[in-house]
């Protein structure tokens, strides 16, 4: 199970954190690390810092964008060291290793995103997680370099997943979930879909929409569906088009008065 679960570094900017981590990942089992738009480049400080986990190294994805790495994730899970100011659903590691082993055996895969190692992930980086993790450490010296947090995270996710796994029992409702759980790709375009529709029915201003698609964003991440649970919900949402389009057909339609009549 542990190969369900995907690094992934966004604008590394030292090598030899590149190596740390993956020699972090394969002490615990884990072997799927991606690199969004490094800075450092996976060079010889980083095969060297990565005492014989070469071969993660070697099978490194590297992309463009956060978007693009977890686009196949139905669980994205973002390391934060500070409240936002729309407060997101926030776990410890220990509860982000239990999520996971829930969310794996139906087949899901999940994301455990890292910051830059100045500052971490903007706030528009961290709204496409479903949930931020946050490692609890001492308040007067809580800086972490990313390789330590990955570590402590690939720790919990072996903890849960391998140690641990017989031992605990069923999942969160007592049964083995039905549907695979909708990826990040395919909640963006429910989102998408969604502002489109509520600028369509008058619900939602463009030009004025303040907050609105982030806490929607923020409300179904949450709830975590499935594929079968957005395929509803794009459903409705195509629905509620065709009945604002007709309707506003039928009002274009109708006669309008004549200057000068009485109406």
């Amino acid at each position: 199970m542990l190969d369900q679960i995907k690094i992934v570094m966004v604008n590394t900017t030292h090598s030899g954190n590149i190596g740390a981590a993956a020699r972090a990942m394969k002490n615990m089992g884990l072997s799927r690390l991606c690199l969004v738009d490094p800075i450092a480049a996976v060079d010889e400080e980083a095969v060297q810092r990565s005492s014989r986990a070469e071969d993660i190294l070697h099978n490194v994805e590297v992309v463009p964008s956060l978007e693009d790495a977890v686009a196949d994730c139905g669980l994205v899970i973002g390391t934060s060291a500070r409240s936002r100011h729309i407060p997101w659903p926030l776990m410890t590691p220990r509860q982000a290793a239990a999520k996971a082993r829930e969310m794996i055996p139906a087949g899901n895969r999940v994301a455990l995103v890292f910051g830059r190692e100045s500052r971490g992930l903007t706030n528009e980086e961290l709204h496409l997680c479903n949930a931020h993790v946050h490692i609890p450490t001492e308040e007067s010296f809580s800086s972490l370099n990313v390789a330590q947090a990955i570590q402590v995270l690939c720790y919990e996710m072996r903890l849960a997943l391998v140690t641990e796994a017989e031992e605990e029992g069923a999942g969160q409702w007592g049964v083995a979930w039905d549907y695979p759980l909708a990826t990040h790709k395919e909640l963006d375009g429910l989102f998408q879909h969604m502002e489109k529709t509520l600028i369509d029915i008058g619900f939602l201003d463009p030009n004025t929409p303040k907050q609105l698609i982030t806490r929607l964003r923020r409300l179904y991440q949450r709830a975590a569906p499935d594929k079968t649970e957005v395929n509803i919900l794009r459903g409705m949402l195509s629905a509620a088009q065709r009945k604002a389009a007709q309707a506003a057909a039928q009002s274009d339609n109708q006669p309008h008065p004549q200057q000068g009549e009485e109406h």
